[in-house]
């Protein structure tokens, strides 16, 4: 058994809104600017593209509600580490942490980065040659943010997540209110029929499955959030709801600017339902709109993910260092440190897209592994004869069931239609295990944590 991370020395400074400005942050980043398209080039109507963002909210918002029970009950810095250590063990938690650190949270923030310096070029006509020195140049000014305390780092947050959404927020009232709707008549009728339907809507799920997740970066603040117990459930479902709303809206803004046909041809929707309905003035603004939810998106995986490295390391499973909070500022300034070395490492060499081909199906994985602790826990409470008093998610347990075999869907689809990568994704997942070994075995050799 593993020893839970010390939380005590954490400063607790988020309340709801900061907490909820995590959860919206962590989720939308550049998804909702480029899937719709591959959504629409799935499914040819804009019903069958509503639908799947309607039916992708609603396992969203089931997985949310898990996250808030298992964040209600273990309110500790570290989130679905803490949860799968103490459900399935060591073992599965430290691959979790490697796979969720070193290449989908890593991989994942140097990608956006060089998504934000691509827009950042074109926006004020640079050369592209500096794109990687600018997306470098943004993953250490955000360390540094967030080296220095979590207020620095939730303030960066709030700030960049109030501006995508004010971003979003023209571009739906654009898009619903003043565009003319004509493209809808080049959309191409839906012969899809049976169970082609659903085999339809399931390959369209996956895009949009990836654009929603997220919501597992508050999980990872947990001791740093005031009243977690209760602000922790409040900010997931406030902000999983707005994140629904706003992607939902968002298709409907599309769709009527650009209609199915036009939305599965373009390579940049928000830009061109601008650019169609207000002009070349529109396409800019939401370029402009498109950096600043890249910058918030990078903000949130390096202000969340080091607390699980935190709490690996003190659990005797990675450099010792990096269990020690600064003195001054109390971040986990060891984890944020090597996150932005091997980010950088990652956007200057250009392998993220390689990694991120992978392993992004071991999201999934450990999303429905994680959803899955709900169980364990429930199942400790029947045993023990009690019923705690923090909150319990509903619908259980039907809802974390039905998110688990989504999860699994997920991953099978993922497999299918890619099994090199999906094999290349689970031998980088399974070098973990050596990791794992050596880190126990240096623990135990120095009377460490893991037992």
């Amino acid at each position: 058994m593993v020893n839970s991370s010390p939380t005590s020395s954490y400063l607790q400074r988020l309340g709801v809104f900061d907490t909820t400005m995590v959860v919206i942050g962590g989720i939308i980043g550049a998804g909702i600017f480029l899937n719709p398209a591959i959504v629409a080039q799935r499914v040819h109507s804009s019903a069958f593209i509503l639908t799947a963002w309607i039916v992708g909210g609603v396992v969203a918002f089931a997985g949310a509600l898990a996250f808030a029970e298992l964040g209600a009950r273990r309110p500790q810095a570290g989130g679905g580490y803490i949860y799968l250590t103490e459900a399935f063990g060591p073992l599965a938690a430290f691959l979790y942490g490697w796979t969720f650190l070193f290449i989908i949270n890593s991989g994942g923030i140097a990608a956006v980065s060089v998504t934000f310096a691509r827009y950042t070029v074109d926006l004020f006509g640079v050369s592209t040659i500096y794109i990687k020195p600018l997306a470098a140049a943004l993953l250490v000014a955000l360390a540094g943010v967030n080296y220095f305390g979590i207020r620095s780092g939730s303030i960066t947050q709030n700030i960049f997540t109030v501006l995508k959404l004010a971003a979003l927020a023209v571009l739906i009232f654009v898009g619903v209110f003043l565009a003319r709707g004509g493209a809808q008549a080049t959309a191409p009728s839906e012969t899809i029929q049976g169970f082609g339907v659903v085999r339809a809507l399931g390959i369209a799920l996956i895009p949009v499955l990836f654009a929603y997740g997220g919501w597992q970066y508050a999980n990872n603040i947990a001791s740093e959030i005031v009243d977690p117990e209760r602000t922790l459930p409040r900010a997931l479902g406030i902000g999983i709801s707005v994140v629904v709303a706003v992607y939902v809206l968002a298709n409907v803004a599309y769709l009527r600017a650009l209609g199915p046909a036009g939305l599965a041809a373009s390579l940049a929707p928000a830009a061109d339902t601008m650019r169609v309905v207000v002009g070349p003035a529109g396409a800019a603004l939401m370029a402009a709109g498109v950096i600043a939810s890249t910058i918030g998106f990078v903000n949130t995986g390096i202000l969340s993910a080091p607390r699980m490295l935190q709490a690996m390391s003190a659990d005797g499973l990675f450099f010792r260092f990096a269990s020690r909070l600064h003195p001054r500022y109390r971040s986990p300034a060891g984890g944020i440190v090597i996150q932005a070395v091997w980010a950088v490492a990652l956007a200057l060499s250009g392998t993220y897209g390689q990694l991120l081909d992978y392993v992004v199906f071991g999201d999934w994985i450990f999303f429905g592994l994680i959803v899955a602790t709900v169980f364990s826990y429930r199942r400790r409470d029947a045993r023990a004869g009690v019923t705690p008093t923090v909150y319990r998610m509903p619908g259980y347990p039907v809802l974390p069931a039905l998110f688990v075999i989504t999860a699994a869907y997920v991953v099978v689809s993922a497999i299918w239609s890619n099994p090199r990568n999906a094999l290349l994704g689970a031998l980088l997942i399974a070098l973990g295990v050596p990791a794992f070994l050596f880190w126990r075995r240096q623990s135990r050799a120095a009377g460490g944590a893991v037992a």
